[in-house]
């Protein structure tokens, strides 16, 4: 082989190892700034809007159990770091999110549940309850802050209702005003949809 024949390997060579240089430095920048979550997060939201993958929340109505007195008992604090009681939305129908900042499928999904909120904001019956399980409740608080979010969120001040954990994050919950399960969701979902206001509203109409 002549020395001709060699330089364009080394050069290719050389070439892939910068390439590859920069791809990890750019890979350690974004998770070192924490910024891995939200290009994740927009490339799952790409994916939803060019309908590539369906992730519309299908409304499989559940026939699920009932919360009880127990369950009602569950504390969360607010925003505001009140302390209450779950059975103070007790006969509203309630859309519950278990979700945390650091969790990219939680992120992409939450402009479509923003959405949802505000098609139902007329609605005094229905309640929704974003419950942050971040470790750091400042975490929670500065992302629905920073971005804008608008929907009532909450942390946990009590172990949560065996009936409302999920080891997926994120993971929806509907409970009909009668205090039924109605609707489980594990995983990212596009709520944003006139099926799934409308199952919210047809809810809040039979109580």
């Amino acid at each position: 082989m002549t020395k001709s024949e060699q330089v364009p390997k080394k050069s290719r060579f050389k070439s892939e190892a910068i390439q590859w240089s920069v791809m990890i430095a750019v890979a350690a920048i974004l998770y070192m700034t924490g910024l891995h979550k939200d290009v994740i997060a927009t490339l799952q939201r790409a994916v939803m809007w060019t309908g590539l993958y369906d992730v519309t929340a299908q409304i499989d109505e559940l026939n699920g159990p009932f919360l009880n007195a127990s369950d009602y008992r569950f504390t969360m604090t607010d925003q505001e770091g009140v302390q209450l009681n779950l059975d103070s939305f007790e006969g509203d129908v309630l859309f519950i999110n278990l979700w945390a900042s650091w969790c990219p499928p939680c992120i992409a999904e939450m402009p479509t549940i923003q959405a949802l909120h505000d098609g139902v904001a007329d609605r005094d019956n229905i309640s929704f309850i974003m419950l942050s399980l971040d470790q750091e409740r400042d975490e929670g608080r500065n992302f629905m802050e920073n971005r804008g979010f608008e929907m009532p969120y909450y942390f946990p001040a009590s172990s949560i209702p065996a009936e409302l954990s999920s080891s997926y994050l994120p993971t929806t919950f509907v409970i009909s005003a009668e205090g039924q399960i109605v609707y489980k969701h594990e995983g990212f979902g596009n709520f944003n949809t006139p099926e799934f206001r409308n199952f919210l509203i047809s809810l809040a109409e039979e109580s």
